[in-house]
């Protein structure tokens, strides 16, 4: 496996390691042998992925706020990091119009911080900055979007992204560069409407049905004909694995931009969503309850990911409806199996990766 010769008893840096993405990342390149450091504000869900699993006894877990200059560049000296998955974020669109200050500080300080800790590291160093989907300005246009359109958004979360993009931009031309003699390459990764095991954010589909369902209770779907490029928490990180194991050998890719999402005929609304999860849960119940008066998020979102198959031989592994079993089986594993969550969770990447193989991806080889 690929993976396996560029992560092992490398050091690797996790910004967000205790959130669900940044969890599922952290146990995945533990299993590939590597050196793992995380920083993020303290987690206090009992029930996180991150908790479930254990991961804090498997990594280095540090509580370090992004946002603060000095500890960052602290860290970093001291970790001198083969490789930097940048994934701390306030990641809620509807939470970023109650706390708009603290949704541009954590994602676009957060992200100066580490590039301006990263430009003092005189070492080879691959770091792959995760952005979003939505730093797209939104047209609601039916094809997708490519990675040199047009930058933007108009809630704080999306235009924070933007910003975020615009940054690492300035930053590579202007201090990751030949003339500088830089050894750190880097590459932003966006990707969105992430689900799977272990997600227990506010305002997700997933999560408020697992949530209702488990309880009985009914879910109120705000926005059920919005349609969002679904994929499972594994189909990006397998992309931001990838880009950082050729990122690190591969000048070509310093400075460039990956989308990661499904293929264009998987592109699916809240409503499909559910249906599709009915048929994995039983006593499924849910209403259509659309707010008249309610902040901005896009009604259609597509991504164009030819680049990451042409550049990095990488594309999305599962069906939608796969992509829904893997989610399903995990909450049922949590909720009424009491299985050994953690083997679900690195079985579910084992039997990913497999898929992959099928797939004939040369990462999954």
């Amino acid at each position: 496996m690929l993976f396996s010769n560029i992560y092992k008893n490398k050091t690797v840096l996790v910004t967000g390691h205790n959130g669900f993405k940044g969890a599922w990342l952290s146990l995945w390149l533990k299993n590939l042998g590597a050196k793992v450091t995380g920083i993020s504000l303290k987690n206090l869900e009992e029930k996180s992925f991150f908790k479930v699993n254990g991961i804090s006894e498997l990594v280095e877990d540090l509580n370090l706020d992004i946002r603060n200059l000095d500890s960052i560049n602290h860290l970093i000296k001291q970790l001198q990091p083969d490789f930097v998955f940048h994934l701390a974020a306030q990641a809620l669109v509807r939470r970023s119009y109650r706390d708009p200050l603290e949704t541009w500080s954590t994602n676009l300080v957060g992200t100066l911080n580490i590039l301006e800790s990263l430009r003092l590291l005189e070492k080879k160093c691959a770091c792959v900055l995760i952005t979003s989907d939505k730093c797209y300005s939104n047209k609601e246009w039916a094809w997708g979007y490519r990675e040199n359109d047009t930058l933007g958004g108009p809630d704080p979360y999306s235009a924070s992204k933007a910003c975020a993009e615009l940054a690492i931009k300035s930053y590579v031309k202007s201090f990751f560069n030949a003339q500088n003699n830089s050894l750190v390459k880097i590459s932003s990764a966006r990707a969105g409407n992430v689900i799977g095991g272990g997600d227990w954010s506010e305002d997700r589909i997933v999560p408020d049905c697992m949530k209702a369902w488990s309880k009985g209770e009914i879910v109120e779907l705000r926005s059920p004909s919005s349609t969002r490029p679904w994929q499972h928490v594994l189909e990006p990180l397998s992309g931001y694995l990838s880009l950082g194991s050729k990122l690190y050998n591969n000048n070509l890719l310093h400075g460039e931009s990956f989308n990661f999402g499904p293929k264009m005929a998987e592109n699916n609304s809240v409503l499909d969503l559910v249906n599709t999860m009915g048929e994995y849960w039983e006593k499924v119940r849910w209403v259509s309850n659309v707010e008249e008066r309610k902040p901005y998020e896009s009604g259609l979102l597509n991504l164009n990911c030819d680049k990451a198959f042409f550049d990095l031989n990488w594309h999305s592994v599962l069906s939608f409806k796969e992509t829904i079993r893997y989610t399903i089986e995990w909450y049922k594993s949590f909720y009424e199996d009491n299985l050994n969550i953690q083997s679900m969770s690195l079985n579910q990447i084992d039997n990913y990766v497999a898929s992959a193989n099928k797939q004939k991806l040369s990462w999954a080889k």
